[in-house]
């Protein structure tokens, strides 16, 4: 049986989710780490505190301060492309 809630980069593989979605979900995190839920779109949301805190590079990323701004916006990224989206 399929797991019910699929991956972010599933939807955003089938055009569920745009680009432009996932970008916006790691703004609001990059400025208040404890951003937590965020609609990632029609009848999505994702917990992009859990996406990070469960991704152990990206913690570690994130929580460097001698880290770019970039690298740590494409970290964030992919730790929320890895996670699971939920039915809002």
């Amino acid at each position: 049986m399929p797991y019910p809630n699929p991956v972010v980069g599933e939807l955003f593989k089938v055009k569920a989710i745009t680009d432009d979605q996932v970008n916006a979900a790691v703004e609001p995190y990059l400025l208040d780490f404890e951003a937590g839920i965020f609609p990632i779109s029609d009848g999505y949301v994702v917990d992009v505190d859990a996406a990070v805190v469960e991704h152990p590079w990206a913690s570690l990323v994130v929580a460097d301060e001698g880290a770019s701004s970039s690298l740590k916006r494409g970290i964030v990224r992919m730790a929320i492309l890895l996670a699971r989206a939920q039915k809002a």
